[in-house]
């Protein structure tokens, strides 16, 4: 008999079991369960022509025809799933609404001695889970800074130092700005941008601390959720404040050596809100390689834009520090070291 598990239940299971997402390699490709292997029970065209056929002659003609799609593959199924490592031969099993694909490829690996649970709802239930867990409170503390901080080396060493963190760019693939997505990794959907979001946030314990990069919501082509984004505009802020002269060094360090025509196109995306003098200034040292004339130049509009956003929210939740130098080691420590006098006193929890 098949094992029927509610989300909790089943992404508790898989910290520790195989996931096997058998809906089609087209919805698996545009977002998945993190860490879910793709056996697909029909291939992108058979689902088109099953679907199809429900809607022309009905669900027995329907089930027919997947009849007939899926028996010569059975075999292979089995196979497949026994080669995801399961542990004392369990694995998890889903589909997108936890009806017949994923109740008969269940019943299959049950068959040939597998035991499988399948997520009652199905990817369905797990999206809608997605969404309402950015509605539950999150105690932040939000990193903000202007560009060329080092932030993100900053959040690597808060995590070293014994701190949660969620690294929204690493999410992303993308560092938010006009020259955020050179090189990334392509973009995952948005959908599977929040996919991942949810994953890491399960892991952390929601009773102490998370702390995450101050952005825009948007983070190239994927969006933070609304209901995150918004409780990231009302948490507390550290503003770590860099030197302008140490900003332009470590940009020139991260960009350098970078394809040329990726860092002109990026320049050029940003020609109206740096001006057309200052693009074409832009482009001049780019042109001659000086990059330190370049990350001057366009540090202009980018610290312009942070200090106007970081003005939006309320002065009393930002806190200033000012460092002297680019140490992200000892710029996780004073910041450990300030927000356990906040909690001390009472002001953060």
């Amino acid at each position: 008999m098949v094992h029927q598990l509610a989300v909790d239940d089943f992404l508790e299971k898989a910290r520790r079991l195989p996931v096997i997402d058998v809906r089609s390699p087209a919805e698996y490709q545009h977002a998945h369960i993190p860490g879910a292997v793709s056996i697909p029970l029909f291939n992108n065209d058979e689902r088109a022509q099953v679907g199809t056929k429900y809607k022309q002659a009905g669900k027995d003609a329907a089930v027919l025809l997947g009849l007939t799609m899926v028996g010569p593959k059975l075999a292979d199924f089995v196979v497949q799933s026994k080669k995801v490592g399961p542990v004392d031969k369990e694995v998890l099993v889903h589909c997108w609404r936890g009806g017949m694909r994923s109740g008969s490829f269940a019943w299959l690996l049950d068959t040939a001695g597998l035991t499988a649970s399948t997520l009652v709802g199905g990817y369905k239930a797990y999206r809608n889970a997605v969404l309402s867990s950015f509605a539950e409170p999150y105690n932040l503390i939000i990193l903000g800074g202007k560009t060329g901080s080092g932030k993100t080396d900053i959040l690597k060493e808060l995590v070293q130092q014994g701190e949660q963190i969620i690294d929204l760019e690493a999410l992303a693939n993308h560092k938010g700005s006009s020259y955020g997505a050179i090189g990334q990794k392509p973009q995952p959907s948005n959908e599977q941008f929040e996919n991942l979001i949810f994953s890491q946030v399960r892991l952390l314990d929601p009773s102490r601390r998370i702390w995450l990069e101050d952005e825009s919501r948007s983070l190239g082509s994927c969006f933070i959720p609304l209901l995150l984004w918004q409780q990231m505009q009302q948490a507390t802020t550290i503003f770590v404040d860099v030197p302008k002269a140490q900003r332009i060094h470590r940009l020139v360090t991260e960009y350098t050596g970078i394809d040329h025509t990726l860092l002109v196109e990026a320049t050029e995306r940003i020609r109206k809100r740096l001006g057309g003098k200052a693009t074409q200034d832009a482009l001049a040292a780019l042109a001659r390689q000086d990059y330190e004339a370049v990350a001057d130049l366009t540090l202009a509009y980018y610290d312009k834009a942070y200090i106007h956003a970081l003005a939006q929210r309320d002065p009393a939740r930002i806190q200033s520090i000012e460092t002297g130098e680019d140490n992200p080691t000892e710029t996780a420590r004073q910041l450990i070291q300030w927000a356990n006098a906040q909690l001390a006193s009472g002001v953060l929890r």
